[in-house]
């Protein structure tokens, strides 16, 4: 008797690349747009509460952007070995390794919240919160910590779901979880429509309830609509290698992603040495640039899952043609991104802050640094390629060659050269680089990889 079709079928390794791409791509990119809305609306409404209630949100940005990078990187182990178990056909293997990612986000979370709560207090101090803003990072973290359970495991589903080719069900559920967080904040923060005023503790519940729905939400869809999960349960030592294929890829992921965050800071110092109106200006740029990135971050959530399942189904031909395309994308999208850039770059500037430095600081920044973002968004591209294709170190060398090897050097030295301006320049090249970098640096690891199978 002929065997029955898998299951879940491989629809990324069929049909129009481009449009398979788009279809892939554009669910993530309102995802990823509604959370950066979310954290700059949760910002500006603590913001409302006072200097010490903002210093306090502040100071947890680290620590929190820590955290998600766990998670990222967890959603990302998952979805390449998911993508590849569904190249292959192989059902069970898709529930298995669907399950066993769940439950691994969700002992890692237990250990996470332990000692994220007992080590509240000598953390922050160690980041320099003094005793007047220690009391209010205690409230709000004691609760964000609970909340974790919730933020980490659904960006594991929604890394499950991505790899059988539902990302529009991945994107719904973070603009849901940013809809009902949006809507909570104001409430609880400030005891609006008769709710209790829990300030800063208002901002953390709201956060809990969210990410609570939301995997609510993820279960249902994993468990219901695309009967993903397994109800068998695994033998040990399946369960062990099922977490060491999902951690191969997923620690290398969450490393680089949690270095990102210190190449900035090593060069938020460097801004600082050029007075507080230099850094308010870096800030500002920081966040005009995280809405012209994010197609980028969009298309590479998509070429992690596509690359995974195609490469698994020997169709290399559809993943050179993602590749080309891409890197087309990312051209055509870089150059427009700085053409309206370095027009409206003052203006978007006065939005935040109309100090004269800071505006014009903030023009210069968007005039230099987009002409390398063609290059910071086929780097992403790549790196997101190589982790689908199951290459995690190969994708974890690109990132750290772009942040330590090219970015902060020839932003210190550009600094050193021409102050601000040089660093600008600096940064712009370090993208650019990395761009040019990615694609001999991919073809390489991509041949290496066909001679070892």
């Amino acid at each position: 008797m002929p065997s029955s079709p898998p299951a879940f079928r491989a629809r990324l390794t069929d049909g129009a690349v481009g449009r398979t791409l788009v279809d892939q791509a554009g669910p993530m990119l309102w995802g990823l747009l509604s959370m950066v809305f979310l954290n700059f609306l949760d910002t500006f409404f603590v913001g409302q509460l006072g200097t010490r209630e903002l210093a306090a949100m502040s100071f947890t940005f680290p620590v929190t952007m820590v955290m998600s990078s766990v998670a990222v990187g967890l959603g990302v182990g998952a979805s390449s070995v998911v993508a590849r178990a569904v190249g292959q056909g192989d059902d069970e293997q898709v529930r298995r390794l669907c399950t066993d990612s769940l439950l691994l986000s969700g002992v890692l979370v237990g250990i996470l919240i332990v000692i994220g709560h007992a080590t509240i207090d000598p953390l922050f101090t160690a980041l320099g919160a003094g005793p007047d803003v220690l009391p209010l990072i205690r409230r709000y973290m004691e609760i964000w910590y609970v909340a974790m359970v919730f933020l980490i495991v659904p960006m594991v589903g929604n890394g499950s779901l991505r790899a059988v080719g539902s990302a529009g069900s991945a994107g719904a559920i973070m603009v849901f979880a940013s809809v009902i967080n949006v809507i909570l904040d104001p409430l609880l923060i400030f005891g609006l429509a008769g709710f209790p005023r829990l300030e800063i503790e208002g901002a953390a519940l709201a956060a809990l309830i969210s990410r609570a729905l939301s995997l609510v939400a993820a279960l249902a869809l994993l468990g219901g609509r695309h009967k993903m999960l397994s109800v068998r349960v695994p033998r040990l030592g399946v369960l062990l290698q099922s977490w060491r294929s999902m951690l191969i890829i997923g620690l290398p992921a969450a490393a680089t992603q949690a270095i990102a965050p210190l190449a900035q800071g090593l060069l938020t110092r460097l801004v600082a040495t050029h007075g507080a109106e230099a850094v308010a200006a870096w800030g500002v740029a920081m966040r005009i640039e995280a809405f012209a990135i994010l197609s980028f971050m969009a298309l590479a959530t998509a070429m992690g899952p596509f690359a995974g399942q195609n490469w698994a189904a020997r169709r290399v031909d559809r993943l050179h043609r993602a590749m080309v395309l891409s890197l087309r994308f990312c051209w055509v999208w870089g150059l427009v991104a700085w053409a309206i850039l370095a027009v409206t770059g003052a203006d978007l500037a006065r939005v935040f802050n109309d100090h004269p430095v800071v505006v014009e600081q903030v023009g210069a920044y968007l005039r230099i640094v987009p002409l390398g973002y063609a290059g910071l968004g086929f780097a992403g591209v790549i790196a997101a390629t190589l982790n689908g294709l199951g290459l995690p170190a190969a994708a974890a060398v690109l990132s750290v060659l772009r942040l330590f090897v090219l970015y902060v050097p020839l932003a210190w030295m550009g600094e050193a050269w021409l102050g601000m301006t040089g660093l600008f320049w600096g940064v712009g090249i370090a993208n650019a680089a990395a761009g040019l970098l990615a694609w001999p640096w991919a073809h390489s690891q991509c041949r290496a990889q066909r001679r070892r199978a």
